[in-house]
């Protein structure tokens, strides 16, 4: 029950490769298979731009509103 493409090769069967896990100077070492990706499948996302965002972008751009009249407000202070 020998797996050719096993994580983990059998060393005795692996060509090239010194005792102690070595690999002499020119030789390539054995290529292991990689486990890599989702396990399961990314929900679907949505494509509308979500209240709690609208409600964020409208509550920052007061904010920015409220700076710029304040600072108009007291640069027109200073100059009268």
């Amino acid at each position: 029950m020998t797996d050719d493409h096993a994580m983990d090769p059998d060393p005795a069967r692996t060509p090239d490769l010194e005792r102690g896990g070595g690999v002499p100077p020119g030789a390539t070492p054995p290529d292991t298979p990689q486990t890599s990706g989702l396990s399961a499948p990314e929900p679907r996302t949505s494509s509308r731009f979500p209240p709690t965002g609208i409600i964020a972008t409208l509550l920052a751009l007061a904010l920015v509103a409220l700076f710029a009249v304040i600072a108009i407000g007291l640069i027109v202070m200073i100059v009268d």
